[in-house]
């Protein structure tokens, strides 16, 4: 047999490097979630508790099939948007059958606005009414909007009609004991023009309403693209934390496909003490693979 010089032995290893160097390129770059058997349902192995935004995981089936999809995920819980139009008694039906939570869903959205004390009492109703509803399909939590910018009306005064409509509401949501969440947006990519935004702002609303049944709907996404910092702010503002989602950004989909690191960041949310669902309100790229990639963020 011939023996190799020292050309074909250099060759060789070079050769041999570079294979596993693709190979250990490959495997980061699909993440430790979608190393798992395909047969593994990624949200049963999760440190964090997920719950899967059926309006934006749509599964490519009609709504009340989505709620099967997220349990054969291995997902404990699902949020949505407004009640109003769902058949609130099959989702309780589904919650049920599946072993599954309604996390919260959309009691107040974006018009009209909670910043114009025109529309206190039709707003007061609407939190009975959604009260009620949450009961209904046991939920504990339910969002509500600020608003949109009102023309000649600034921001300051804005922000005291939100105050005082939630001071309004907050006996109701006491007694019904089901917690309002305020949701912060963000005005750079999706929601211009919106009158709250970013953490600072909120919290000092939600201080000042001083209710242990008003808090924030804590969106890291809207947070990322507002403020940054979102270890920090978290920090500042956790006494007002009632309820986190998230996505990554660019592209608002699942964790692990944009900018944020998100086991440091929901380590840190565990760390101050959350220990309640995180809504993945985000578009998947595939509902597999994101399931995956959200385990992997939920792991740290």
């Amino acid at each position: 047999m011939t023996q190799p010089n020292r050309r074909t032995l250099l060759k060789s290893t070079l050769a041999l490097a570079a294979g596993g160097a693709l190979a250990a390129s490959s495997k980061a770059a699909s993440g430790p979630a979608e190393s798992q058997a395909p047969e593994d349902p990624p949200g049963a192995s999760s440190t964090t508790r997920f719950a899967i935004n059926i309006e934006m995981w749509g599964f490519g089936v009609p709504f009340m099939e989505r709620f099967a999809k997220v349990a054969e995920l291995g997902f404990p819980a699902v949020e949505f948007w407004p009640w109003r139009n769902k058949d609130l008694p099959a989702i309780s039906s589904a919650c049920a059958e599946h072993g599954l939570e309604v996390a919260q869903f959309t009691a107040w959205g974006f018009v009209p606005g909670m910043n114009d004390p025109a529309n206190h009492g039709r707003f007061v109703e609407e939190v009975k009414a959604s009260c009620a509803a949450a009961r209904q399909i046991g939920a504990r939590k339910a969002t509500i909007v600020a608003g949109n910018d009102i023309t000649g009306v600034s921001q300051a005064e804005m922000h005291r009609a939100v105050i005082a409509g939630l001071k309004l509401a907050a006996p109701i949501a006491e007694d019904a004991d089901v917690m309002l969440i305020l949701e912060p947006m963000n005005i750079r990519r999706d929601h211009k023009g919106h009158c709250l935004y970013g953490s600072p702002d909120a919290v000092r609303i939600c201080r000042e309403v001083d209710s242990s049944h008003v808090k924030i709907n804590w969106d890291l996404y809207h947070m990322q693209i507002s403020e940054g910092d979102l270890c920090g702010r978290l920090r500042e503002g956790f006494d007002q934390v009632g309820y986190l989602q998230l996505a990554d950004h660019p592209g608002r989909r699942e964790p692990g496909t944009g900018e944020i690191y998100y086991p440091r960041v929901l380590r840190e949310a565990w760390e101050l003490g959350y220990r309640d669902f995180v809504g993945a309100e985000c578009s998947p790229t595939d509902p597999l693979v994101a399931a995956r990639r959200l385990a992997a963020a939920g792991r740290w």
